[in-house]
């Protein structure tokens, strides 16, 4: 059974494009089986999919002589001078990948779906041998309206902050699979999965799975140890600005070492940061960024974390990707939690007051900001501006 994911309206809208399409993000994000999706939603008639975990298909994609892979899908009953699709999963597992498939795609006009796991491979290594040729798409864990769709659970999205409006039956509806989003995340399989213990279960076998494969793709494997402890350091440090100098003490490495863990993490989507907004540079800092994990189930299994990480962990999930986000701080540490689209502002507290409001709206009003929104988690109060988490779709 397939469910709908948000970017699949953009997929199937690639799909009729000469373009290569590539999907990447963090491993079992959901990527093979939107690719088996398109293949089915295609109107070219030949097809045929590739696993490059499958020790043949990577011998396959290794050949020296890109016309023998050619030659090979002759052998199979394809016509390789009529449309035929492609797909090949798991891409990183072969380096000259891309070099493949420009040659085929420039010599027989096939159209390629790619998937991979790694952002850092991908954006490096298609970056010259596919320019103008692809299009990539960044999949992530589900957003919490994505939860709700997998789980078979009806709701509508909102599209506009001001049109959410608090209907306590609805409330008292959602807040449970709320609470479960927030505790673990957004893996597919994870929200699928039936208990707690099978989720929790889950969880552990993807990041290790993710530091096993993808990180030892990337970086030394014997490091590995380093880069767990990295984690669990950063998951106690959710909404908070990098400090590096801290994490270097704490690891007892040294700091070019630690900026290059931090930043093969982000480019293999198990983190992300966001930058502080310069309206105001003479009264902002300017050169920290918040911190955040892409999924809250990865955090919460490295770290005992406080509710209101995890509950800021979460809204910001299901804002970013659509939003352009970033923050800000004055010197005095005022601070707004979320800018988006440098035209809103939303302040995250588990418990929302109108004090909160206030105070949000003095502060964004020195960036020439007028939508306001505080997102709560426990909505004991409710008050014009005042957003419930779970209503975030």
């Amino acid at each position: 059974m397939f469910y709908q994911r948000a970017i699949l309206k953009d997929l199937l809208e690639h799909l009729s494009k000469k373009q290569v399409t590539v999907l990447t993000g963090m491993r079992r994000t959901g990527k093979t089986t939107l690719v088996k999706q398109l293949m089915t939603h295609s109107t070219i008639r030949q097809q045929i999919y590739f696993d490059l975990e499958r020790i043949d298909n990577r011998e396959l994609f290794s050949e020296k002589n890109y016309e023998t892979i050619a030659y090979t899908l002759t052998q199979r009953g394809f016509d390789v001078n009529e449309p035929l699709l492609i797909a090949i999963d798991e891409i990183q597992m072969v380096p000259n990948l891309p070099s493949v498939v420009k040659y085929l795609y420039d010599t027989y006009g096939f159209k390629f779906l790619l998937t991979g796991s790694s952002s850092y491979y991908l954006k490096n290594a298609f970056t010259e041998s596919l320019a103008g040729r692809k299009k990539i798409f960044e999949v992530y864990p589900l957003t919490f309206g994505e939860w709700l769709t997998f789980n078979e659970i009806p709701f509508t999205p909102t599209i506009d902050f001001a049109d959410i409006r608090f209907v306590n039956a609805e409330y008292e509806r959602l807040k449970a699979f709320y609470e479960s989003y927030i505790q673990f995340g957004g893996f597919p399989e994870v929200v699928l999965a039936s208990s707690e213990a099978d989720k929790r279960e889950l969880i552990k076998d993807i990041l290790s799975s993710y530091i096993n494969y993808d990180i030892a793709a990337l970086a030394d494997i014997r490091k590995s140890t380093e880069i767990y402890k990295l984690i669990k350091l950063l998951a106690v440090r959710i909404g908070t600005r990098l400090d590096i100098s801290k994490l270097t003490s704490l690891i007892q490495i040294s700091r070019p070492t630690v900026e290059n863990y931090l930043a093969l993490l982000e480019q293999s989507y198990l983190i992300k940061t966001i930058p502080v907004a310069t309206y105001s540079p003479d009264r902002a800092i300017v050169k920290a960024r918040k911190l955040y994990f892409l999924d809250n189930g990865i955090a919460a299994s490295v770290a005992e974390l406080g509710s209101g990480s995890k509950f800021e962990n979460a809204v910001f999930n299901q804002l970013q990707g659509t939003h352009e986000m970033s923050y800000f701080q004055l010197k005095t540490g005022r601070e707004i939690d979320f800018v988006l689209n440098q035209s809103q502002a939303i302040e995250v507290k588990e418990t929302a007051t109108e004090s909160d409001f206030k105070n949000l709206t003095d502060l964004s009003s020195t960036l020439g900001i007028n939508q306001n929104y505080v997102v709560g988690r426990y909505p004991n109060r409710i008050f014009d501006g005042m957003l419930w988490g779970g209503f975030l779709f």
